[in-house]
């Protein structure tokens, strides 16, 4: 089989001769379409391909039916919304992740982003510590409960919440579960969001939950800008002088914040949470390894778009 490595933002070297060493030995050719100018170069290049390695890459409708042979799209990383799931279905492309290949470099910086804010980014002036603060993660899943530990680690108070986990079973891997999503904000210092942008959370988190907070908190997003309502982050911020935002993902709006706002609010220049060499070596790995598994032996385990 013929796979293809679409990378606008390339693998590591290392990972792209393990991806290239992996399938390889399994009999398939590789090839490799890296920082293209266009989605239409994407486009262009997908004809002759059975299989497709992404990361950030956008696998839409056209890009799909560009590629007649094309059986199955693995995306090095846990999100897919950059993956028109409905429109590979309909054409029985499969369509699978690497879960938690990327979790710990997310929960790492989600860590890494509370500190910063606390210590006012670093500017001449008094910070505070984060030992002893209430964290409150919003979906408890494999970054979500990294994020937990390490903030545990840390000496802080960890809360959780997540539509898919029980309670009982939230506190069994070691958060405190929150009532709801209303109480995760109104009290913590930090939150840290990790939910996907779905059409039940795109726009989610808005003037309300973020004013709910406490004096002096901050709220992280490592998860998608979607799920926050960025005018009504920026009505909060206005209302409330003393609360913070951090992201890992620019809002449309950030030079307009960042000028009213100054170091209360700071954003990645570009999304850094899976931008480890470790990240980035173990999820090409395991995406290539998936496609070996699936023409192999059929396995599709990791498919998220099902039929």
């Amino acid at each position: 089989m013929k796979v293809l490595i679409a990378t606008q933002k390339p693998f590591a070297a290392v990972a792209v001769e393990g991806i290239r060493k992996i399938l390889t030995e399994a009999g398939h050719s590789v090839d490799t379409l890296e920082k293209y100018a266009a989605q239409d170069d994407f486009v262009k290049a997908v004809a002759p391909y059975d299989a497709l390695i992404i990361r950030s890459d956008k696998v839409t409708a056209e890009v799909l039916d560009a590629a007649p042979s094309l059986k199955i799209v693995v995306r090095a990383g846990a999100g897919v919304d950059n993956v028109d799931l409905e429109a590979a279905k309909a054409r029985k492309v499969v369509v699978m992740n690497t879960p938690g290949q990327n979790a710990n470099a997310v929960a790492e910086l989600a860590v890494a982003m509370m500190i910063y804010m606390s210590r006012g980014q670093f500017t001449p002036g008094t910070g505070s510590e984060i030992m002893g603060k209430r964290l409150g993660v919003q979906a408890y899943g494999q970054v979500g409960r990294l994020v937990g530990k390490k903030a545990e680690a840390l000496g802080m108070k960890v809360s959780a919440i997540d539509p898919f986990i029980p309670a009982d079973k939230i506190r069994e891997l070691g958060a405190e579960p929150a009532k709801d999503v209303k109480d995760l904000y109104a009290n913590n210092d930090f939150v840290s969001v990790h939910i996907p942008a779905t059409p039940e959370t795109i726009k989610s988190i808005g003037y309300d939950l973020i004013t709910s907070m406490p004096k002096g908190a901050c709220l992280v997003n490592a998860a998608r800008k979607e799920v926050i309502d960025e005018e009504g982050l920026a009505k909060a911020l206005e209302a409330r002088p003393d609360l913070k935002y951090v992201t890992d993902l620019l809002p449309d709006n950030y030079a307009e914040l960042k000028e009213k706002f100054g170091t209360r609010i700071f954003a990645t220049p570009k999304k850094m949470g899976a931008q480890t060499a470790e990240a980035n070596i173990n999820a090409g790995i395991a995406a290539a390894r998936q496609i070996a598994d699936f023409f192999a032996t059929g396995n599709t385990r990791f498919q998220v778009n099902k039929w």
